[in-house]
């Protein structure tokens, strides 16, 4: 499209919110705020502000959400009757919820990933090869992040799972395993830590019994998955109603 990518921001007051105001301020890509959303509310901020995303009448090319999956129906509503295309970042969505998204998705283009990092979605792919490469290899995930994060396990961690989960039909997540007995050979265990200020780690360690494969990311700073946020929703303007994720917009 012609000129910048005007962005509503849903979910602006909190910490990737926060960051993505502060890479679009900066300049970041060809991509410009023109109103911000918070349900707690928003001082001081040199953009339109709302409480409610559905009171939202500034024109715009795409939505960004960071904001909490409760907000899920009231924000694809809103995208949908406004034919806007939604990047939602968003984690933790219940069944419900993401049939909500899925729905949606059949009127308008809708990007939605766990972890916006293109390094992520690398270990993810390279997951998925040494999982099918040892298939009879134990397999466990280990996440951590903030001290202050909400859900558990993470969206991230939950991705890298259900991904394997493609070359291990017979495959059983486990989260954190706490009860007493032998592990089964098709559990894919799944071991969350909260402390401090960590940004997030994601470990996946594949163990054939004679050797020890371990793939790891690390992110050091937030500003990591906010850059991926702008990238996406300049992608998704101009694509067809759909669900996207990371994979799609790597490979075109």
């Amino acid at each position: 499209m012609n000129g910048k990518t005007r962005i509503i921001l849903n979910g602006a007051g909190g910490r990737m919110g926060r960051e993505i105001m502060r890479l679009l301020s900066d300049g970041f890509r060809d991509c410009t705020l023109v109103a911000v959303v918070d349900a707690c509310g928003l001082e001081a901020v040199p953009y339109p502000a709302f409480t409610s995303i559905s009171d939202c009448d500034v024109e715009a090319d795409c939505i960004i959400d960071f904001s909490h999956h409760s907000a899920t129906a009231a924000l694809m509503a809103y995208a949908v009757k406004k034919g806007l295309p939604a990047v939602v970042a968003t984690t933790g969505q219940t069944e419900e919820e993401l049939a909500i998204i899925a729905d949606a998705s059949k009127k308008i283009p809708i990007f939605r990933a766990a972890n916006m990092s293109v390094g992520v979605a690398l270990l993810i792919e390279l997951a998925k090869q040494a999982a099918a490469a040892f298939p009879e290899a134990d397999i466990e995930i280990v996440e951590a992040h903030h001290n202050q994060k909400l859900d558990v396990p993470s969206g991230t961690a939950l991705a890298i799972a259900n991904a394997l989960c493609e070359v291990r039909e017979d495959a059983e997540l486990v989260v954190g395993r706490h009860e007493n007995g032998k592990r089964r050979p098709e559990e894919i265990g799944i071991h969350s830590l909260r402390m401090g200020n960590v940004v997030g780690v994601h470990e996946i360690m594949i163990n054939t019994g004679s050797q020890i494969l371990t793939l790891k990311h690390e992110a050091v700073s937030r500003s990591l998955f906010a850059e991926g946020a702008p990238v996406a929703a300049e992608w998704l303007v101009g694509q067809t109603a759909g669900l996207y994720g990371m994979s799609d917009m790597l490979k075109k």
